[in-house]
């Protein structure tokens, strides 16, 4: 059971990477030493952030520092005292140095720190109206610069980073020039403030891009607190101060610390050139694709045939996407990116959003290169009149038309339209100026088909026209000034141009013989097929053999529907302003009395037999 434990531990041993697993190997015992980083500014941005401080709350932010110390302690088992006894027990160097160590360690006294701070500016806040708060705001300020300096000694030990190093001390720094500010002992406050500016200035010059930004909104917030004190001390005594000091040996090892903590972030974070401008590659799934494609091009000089290099890069465009979605959800879980990337257009392009462009390009130019291929498969089995030799039919016995090249130039045009509207890259004058050459490269050659097409069919002027266009083009990319690196076809446009100058003649002879064709058949009445009638064409002679058979076209029988107006539609309206004559003189008076005064009530009764002596 022993031995077996024994081999356990070591397969262990050998297979644990201590550059990958952050630790560094101790020369006299071989045991694994942990090394730790922690980045302490971006660590208490993010929970003031969270916790209160967004709005000024510093009662909730100390509050929360509380209970973060009590759950650190209970889990890192490192309790002061039990229930009924209190003993007080600080973070040495000794629960680093264990074998079991965690970093945490180190954020209880950074936490402490920063509870004495928020009940200090939460008393800065009071004491406005009411003095003797100002007393209290003073000792919480001494007891977090003590937390400080035992932050500042738990890091300066070969169990942290130079990062941490530098943090820890820029932190102490910053807390003392603090509590030297509220105390109006200027020089010191000056000293320390300035220490602290300096120290985070060369820490966002040795950081990748985008982790600059905390650093540099920090040295931006330490500002006006030095300008009022150089308006107190002198604008020039604060810098001799600080020169002072550095001679002393204060800063001395600020280079150093800075250099190693560039080279240790080189080594964390791969870094790739594009377009003369590094980046950081962080997520695992990029920098594997990024490293898989460096041997790309000997792969593909290696394959057999272009099916084998088509499938090739398919397959090499599936890990592309993946690799880019993996970007975007790294963007999508930190909300500083998002706002960032939303940004982009107007301030350009930082730190992983430049990424995320360099990888979209990378793939337009892996499905380019792709297309290309299908384009040279294709002109394999091309069936094209201007070319010398004869095509082979391939395995399918079909032969390529000059319409599938067009089509797939047209596609290929679609990706270059993308590669030139990649995100934050709409304002580089320079690459729109190579998009642009390369699109006109692919113009020509798209033309240059399209006119093969025409001459298919018969149809010369179109064709010479295409085949202008397409020397236009051609030249135009030829003489570009800049042209892309990763698509060189100055070799193939001047070949293209060279053979448009023949097939643009042969064009335009096709054309005139064709109209010479036509005058022959008016003068020599060669025999040519008409559908109008012989009525229609009596001034001129052709010889038409239909005219010989029993339905000779002559004249046409039956004429041919033509459109003439309607009848127009008459509505009786006139009645509504006729006006009859009085036809009084016509009906027969009766004597006046009973008759005069039936009046016309008395004709209609008469005339339909009721009244009068019908109704007895």
């Amino acid at each position: 059971m022993v031995e077996s434990m024994a081999e356990k531990a070591e397969v262990s041993k050998e297979n644990v990477d201590p550059a990958k697993e952050g630790m560094e190997v101790d020369e006299t015992s071989d045991i694994p030493v942990k090394v730790f980083t922690v980045e302490i500014l971006r660590v208490i941005k993010d929970m003031q952030l969270q916790h209160g401080l967004r709005h000024g709350d510093y009662q909730r932010y100390r509050g929360y520092c509380s209970r973060r110390v009590k759950r650190l302690r209970k889990t890192l088992n490192l309790p002061q005292g039990d229930r009924r006894h209190y003993k007080k027990r600080d973070v040495t160097l000794v629960n680093l140095e264990k074998a079991d160590a965690d970093e945490r360690f180190i954020h209880i006294p950074l936490m402490l720190a920063e509870r004495a701070w928020s009940y200090a500016m939460q008393l800065r806040q009071e004491s406005n109206t009411e003095l003797r708060k100002r007393f209290h705001l003073i000792e919480k300020l001494r007891k977090s610069c003590v937390y400080a300096l035992q932050l500042q000694e738990l890091c300066a030990s070969e169990r942290c980073d130079a990062r941490t190093k530098l943090e820890a001390e820029a932190y102490s720094a910053w807390i003392h020039g603090s509590l030297h500010f509220e105390l109006k002992l200027w020089q010191s406050a000056a000293e320390n403030l300035k220490k602290a500016q300096v120290i985070y200035e060369n820490l966002a010059q040795a950081m990748p891009e985008e982790e600059q930004t905390v650093y540099r909104a920090k040295v931006e917030e330490l500002k006006p607190s030095l300008r009022y004190c150089a308006y107190n001390v002198g604008e020039s005594s604060v810098n001799d101060l600080l020169e002072m000091r550095g001679q002393a040996g204060l800063l001395g090892n600020l280079s150093h610390l800075v250099a190693q903590t560039k080279a240790e972030s080189m080594e964390a974070f791969q870094m790739t050139e594009w377009r003369g401008r590094s980046v950081t590659v962080r997520p695992e799934k990029v920098r594997l694709f990024l490293l898989s494609i460096q041997e790309l091009g000997k792969s593909i000089e290696k394959a057999k045939d272009f099916p084998a290099k088509i499938e090739l890069l398919e397959n090499v465009l599936l890990d592309c996407k993946d690799a880019i979605a993996a970007i975007k959800d790294e963007i999508k879980q930190d909300p500083k990116l998002r706002q960032t990337s939303n940004d982009a257009g107007s301030a350009g392009l930082v730190g992983i959003q430049y990424l995320l462009a360099y990888m979209s390009y990378t793939r337009l130019k892996l499905t380019l290169d792709r297309n290309l291929f299908l384009v040279a498969q294709a002109k394999l089995t091309l069936d094209d009149p201007n070319a010398t030799e004869k095509v082979q039919p391939n395995s399918a016995g079909k032969k390529t038309k000059p319409q599938d090249l067009s089509r797939l130039y047209e596609i290929i045009l679609q990706n270059v339209t993308e590669m030139q509207q990649l995100s934050g890259m709409e304002n580089d004058a320079s690459y729109q100026a190579e998009m642009e050459s390369l699109a006109q490269s692919f113009r020509a050659f798209r033309c240059y088909y399209i006119a093969i097409t025409l001459v298919a069919l018969k149809r010369w002027r179109e064709a010479v026209a295409m085949y202008e266009r397409s020397k236009k083009y051609a030249t135009e990319a030829v003489s570009a000034k800049t042209t892309c690196s990763d698509f060189d076809l100055r070799t193939e446009l001047k070949t293209l141009i060279a053979t448009i100058e023949g097939c643009k003649f042969s064009a335009h002879a096709y054309s005139v013989l064709e109209d010479d064709t036509a005058d022959d058949s008016v003068l020599f009445g060669k025999s040519q097929k008409s559908s109008k009638p012989l009525y229609e064409r009596l001034s001129h002679y052709k010889e038409d053999a239909s005219l010989n058979s029993r339905n000779p076209n002559v004249f046409k029988l039956v004429p041919e529907m033509e459109p003439i107006p309607a009848k127009p539609l008459f509505f009786d309206l006139a009645l509504n302003f006729v006006e009859f004559p009085s036809l009084e003189d016509k009906i027969e008076q009766k004597a006046a009395g009973k008759g005069t005064t039936a009046g016309m009530s008395g004709f209609v009764k008469g005339l339909f037999g009721w009244g009068g002596s019908a109704a007895k």
